[in-house]
């Protein structure tokens, strides 16, 4: 790591070295933001992000948003910024991959450390404002290389590999937790898919005939059928006449005087009926008048 902005030689270290390699150190700051540079390390270079990301938070702080507060975790493992309240890891940058930190002798307030990202390889400075603690704050990081360097040094260099498997093991769990979120709402809104389609129409209603007061449904008499016209164009003959006579409530063929004949009354009758028709082409008598029906005897 380079520490810039005259740090002295002979002051000693702040902290237990059993704080940062056992537990962490923690301080809240703001956080102006991070963008990325060319060089992992130089003076000039974190003075060139500081200046623009303050020109970006002024241009924020005018529309009306404030400079978020964050807390950092410094251990011999790396530099945690997480959210004061909630606790999120909102960035994790492990000591090994820190190439560069320093703060600024002309604004007490300012510090910086240059990170290389894990994902993009691209190092990344990040800039924070801190109103007491800014010069602490790069000792505490200069302190926390010291002892993994030395741990590094007892070890011979396999705890630095471990770390390193460590690392890439945190980062796959955070990767596999925001997966298993996304598949979680993927498969919520398959559910909710799955159970608008088993709803059928009209609340769940199947369609049904409408019935009368009595629970009965209506008579739709079917429209009467057009007769077809016959193969020669000519017009389709009447319909037949049923061959069995209908009869009356009594039981008894009703009269047609059309097709009605002598054979169709029994003898005696016959002979009452003969009888009164010659009686009538004789005349009939009506209060001492006789008229005649026979049209040739001419009118009475």
């Amino acid at each position: 790591m380079n520490r810039a902005f005259n740090r002295k030689k002979d002051k000693s270290w702040m902290h237990t070295p059993e704080a940062l390699a056992k537990h962490f150190i923690a301080y809240n700051v703001k956080f102006l933001g991070n963008t990325e540079v060319e060089q992992p390390k130089g003076t000039e270079i974190v003075k060139d992000a500081v200046r623009k990301l303050k020109f970006q938070r002024h241009i924020k702080k005018s529309e009306g948003q404030k400079i978020p507060k964050v807390e950092l975790q410094i251990s011999i493992y790396g530099v945690k910024i997480l959210d004061p309240k909630s606790k999120e890891v909102q960035y994790n940058c492990q000591l090994h991959r820190i190439s560069f930190c320093a703060d600024d002798k002309t604004d007490k307030r300012i510090f910086t450390f240059i990170c290389k990202d894990s994902e993009s390889n691209k190092h990344l400075c990040y800039v924070f404002d801190s109103e007491k603690c800014a010069e602490e704050i790069t000792l505490t990081i200069g302190q926390a290389f010291d002892l993994a360097y030395k741990k590094f040094l007892e070890s011979g260099g396999k705890d630095v590999e471990t770390r390193k498997q460590i690392g890439g093991l945190q980062k796959r769990i955070q990767d596999l937790e925001a997966e298993n979120s996304e598949l979680k709402k993927q498969l919520q809104v398959l559910e909710e898919q799955l159970m608008i389609a088993q709803v059928p129409p009209g609340n769940g209603m199947s369609p049904k005939n409408p019935t009368d007061i009595f629970d009965m449904v209506p008579f739709s008499a079917m429209p009467p059928l057009a007769p077809l016209p016959a193969s020669n164009g000519s017009a389709p003959p009447p319909p037949a006449r049923p061959t069995e006579m209908r009869r009356d409530i009594f039981g008894a063929e009703p009269f047609d005087p059309f097709t009605c004949g002598a054979a169709d009354f029994p003898p005696d009758i016959q002979s009452k009926l003969d009888e009164m028709q010659e009686g009538f082409k004789m005349g009939l008598t009506v209060e001492g008048t006789i008229f005649s029906l026979d049209p040739l005897e001419g009118r009475c």
